[in-house]
């Protein structure tokens, strides 16, 4: 932990992101947009000049959002990743829904997942070089659903290099505290500024490396 570093609670980080939209007038759309840039720069870090297979797992929410957008800069980097939602496409709302809608209009196909097909991804997930994190972010609290859980295991028993949006999926971001399950990253590309579950708790052991990006929200 460097000397004055700053972290955010997820309360905090919460009222961050409104102060941005509401007080500065800067739109959720653009937030979201600059946080899908910055982890597709963080993948292609990863992959370097590989073309491997991409893996994006989304959920219902703006961290969702975000990796709908990052599948989309992904395939204008000629990249084609597997898109996979914890979820019905029909549930999505807001400024994930917008970005989810934009992934379709591209014609990129969307896996919801479900408990029938847990069992088809578990033989899959080993096709990919990378899994690109966006199930649940600084927002989870309490235990996580089942279908969390069970695509998280899939996720943390297949040895691939995970990279996690804000913030490992499962983690809680105030207390560092595991809700169920958490999965292990090897980075995690969060914005703003670290988020305080990081450092507490079990954090430290499930993030791996970070990565702050800023994304246009005045600290």
């Amino acid at each position: 932990m460097k000397k004055n570093e700053r972290f955010l609670t997820a309360p905090q980080a919460n009222d961050l992101d409104k102060k941005a939209q509401v007080k500065f007038g800067i739109s959720g759309l653009i937030l979201m947009e600059n946080a899908g840039r910055a982890v597709m720069e963080e993948a292609l870090k990863i992959l370097k000049s590989s073309h491997g297979k991409v893996a994006v797992f989304c959920g219902m929410g703006n961290n969702g959002g975000d990796g709908f957008c990052a599948a989309r800069h992904l395939l204008t980097e000629g990249f084609k990743p597997d898109v996979y939602l914890a979820g019905k496409i029909t549930d999505v709302e807001n400024e994930a829904k917008i970005n989810l809608s934009i992934l379709l209009r591209l014609k990129q196909k969307i896996t919801e997942i479900e408990p029938r097909n847990l069992g088809l991804l578990k033989k899959r997930i080993g096709k990919f070089s990378l899994i690109i994190d966006a199930l649940l972010g600084v927002g989870a609290r309490g235990e996580i659903r089942p279908v969390y859980q069970k695509v998280i295991d899939i996720i943390n028993a297949s040895g691939i290099y995970v990279l996690s949006v804000d913030i490992p999926s499962g983690l809680d971001a105030t207390t560092g505290k595991v809700l169920g399950r958490c999965i292990k990253a090897d980075k995690t590309v969060t914005f703003v500024c670290k988020k305080r579950g990081m450092v507490y708790g079990e954090g430290r052991k499930h993030c791996g490396k970070v990565s702050v990006r800023t994304i246009g929200a005045p600290l």
